[in-house]
């Protein structure tokens, strides 16, 4: 995979140019040189350079940068009011982005004398930095850069914005480390308390609650916001298969979940067990992978249903090759169109497992680690982002998708939310082969840079009162 390289011709606007910039600085931080893929899990190294870098870039920009307890950021770019000042706010220093050791990160509010400023109407745009393990190049970053590059593009223009306009960075939307997707904005939101969040822990064995100090993890770094436009490589093929359409807007994000399938057997010689007297739990995983598989492919583009299905991690123990295991541990992510569709979807696994497990003699337990209903984003919101890029209402298709993202946590917290696609050449996702053409990187910062030129001259018309973050 190659990240965007720079046009060939010599009459680059400035976001165009600071678009390029910026993504050389940011391309190293976490590349795997072997794979090619991306290594930025939260609170480690790579991802922490990736924060720093962030808050480096804004500050450049003027922007005044804040951080809550869990890391989660946003740099904003103020009114100016008649004195020229910029509302009168102190904004604290350092803003919580300085590079830390692989195992501790140290977050604090902002100190005293440092309050955050009162804002109303206050439009947000951004992304995430953390990637899966051996993530593509764009997906969250894409959202990052392009959204300090339209700044820059809203600049050129001579645009002065009458509300906030925050630049966000949400901590662990992945779930790569510690298992909850999209954890930072729902720490953010309320959607989960802080108190549960600390208990969670990594591969490691690592709690959440001995990386981050402090006793609230997140709160009131929305306050004030009134909507959210995030920006995001698509992942899928839908905008690929149509001609000449680098840049499409989401209607939904459909329903889904992650499950942990815990199968326990009897661990035993692998030489020395005869066949007829194991109870081996791989035996019932492997049923249930091929189980969860058939169910999903049974009912997948059937009229209007959608089913996915996928088994994409597996801890064995004792895990030796000569021994048969006692326990396997696998996670199952469900997709559905609908509720119902993926409740159906679960059941039938589950009770495919269940009946394997009773002829292995092997037990089950399904744990539903976490699970999200439909997300719909705000119609108003997305009708006005659709006029502000094609006026005639025609060439941007509204397309629903199967990946999760923080724009949902924040529409399901009441925030009024739109999501632009960025067309993904390959389709691929979640792997190196990720690709964006610096065409269409491009061609989404001028999109975005149109929505918010326009939702920035005065309070959304979908606004709802930022307490809504609360």
């Amino acid at each position: 995979m190659t990240p965007p390289a720079r046009p060939q011709n010599d009459e680059c606007s400035n976001g165009s140019v600071s678009f390029e910039q910026m993504w050389r600085d940011l391309e190293p931080l976490g590349l795997s040189a072997r794979t090619g893929g991306y290594f930025r899990q939260p609170f480690r190294t790579a991802e922490r350079e990736a924060a720093a870098w962030f808050g480096e870039a804004a500050r450049s920009r003027g922007l005044g940068v804040e951080s809550d307890a869990f890391g989660n950021t946003i740099a904003w770019w103020d009114p100016v009011d008649d004195d020229g000042m910029r509302d009168g706010v102190t904004f604290p220093a350092g803003g919580g982005t300085t590079p830390v050791s692989a195992d501790r990160a140290d977050r604090q509010p902002p100190e005293s004398g440092h309050a955050r400023p009162s804002r109303r109407n206050a439009v947000l745009t951004g992304s995430h930095l953390d990637s899966v393990l051996d993530g593509g190049a764009f997906d969250g970053p894409l959202g990052v850069v392009s959204a300090l590059a339209a700044i820059d593009v809203l600049r050129d223009r001579g645009v002065t914005p009458r509300v906030p306009l925050g630049v966000g960075v949400f901590v662990e939307e992945e779930g790569s480390r510690f298992g909850l997707a999209c954890l930072g904005s729902r720490l953010a939101t309320g959607q989960i308390g802080w108190t549960a969040a600390r208990e969670l822990r990594d591969r490691d064995g690592i709690a959440l609650g001995d990386v981050i100090a402090g006793d609230d993890g997140a709160g009131g770094l929305l306050d004030g916001v009134s909507c959210f436009v995030e920006l995001h490589c698509e992942q899928g093929r839908d905008l690929a298969l149509r001609d000449d359409t680098p840049v499409g807007l989401a209607s939904a994000i459909w329903p889904h979940g992650r499950y942990r399938f815990d199968f326990c057997g009897h661990a035993d010689h692998a030489g020395a067990t005869r066949m007829a007297d194991r109870h081996d739990p791989m035996l019932t995983y492997a049923a249930t992978s091929l189980a969860a598989d058939a169910a999903a492919r049974a009912r997948d583009g059937v009229g209007d249903a959608i089913r996915r299905a996928t088994f994409g991690r597996l801890d064995v123990r004792p895990g030796g090759t000569n021994a048969i295991p006692s326990r396997v541990s696998a996670w199952l992510d469900a997709r559905a169109s609908t509720d119902e569709e993926l409740a159906d979807l679960l059941g039938e696994v589950e009770r495919a497992a269940r009946d394997r497990a009773a002829t292995d003699g092997t037990s089950l337990e399904v744990t539903a680690e976490s699970v999200s209903g439909e997300v719909l984003f705000d119609p108003d919101l997305t009708s006005r982002v659709r006029l502000s890029l094609a006026p005639d209402d025609a060439g941007i298709p509204v397309i629903p998708t199967g990946a999760g993202h923080d724009a949902g946590i924040l529409q399901q917290a009441g925030i009024p939310t739109a999501m632009l696609f960025v067309r993904n050449e390959t389709g691929v996702s979640h792997s190196p082969e990720e690709s964006i053409t610096t065409a269409d990187a491009l061609a989404g910062v001028d999109a975005l840079a149109d929505a918010l030129a326009d939702l920035v001259a005065g309070p959304p018309a979908t606004a709802s009162v930022g307490e809504a973050a609360r």
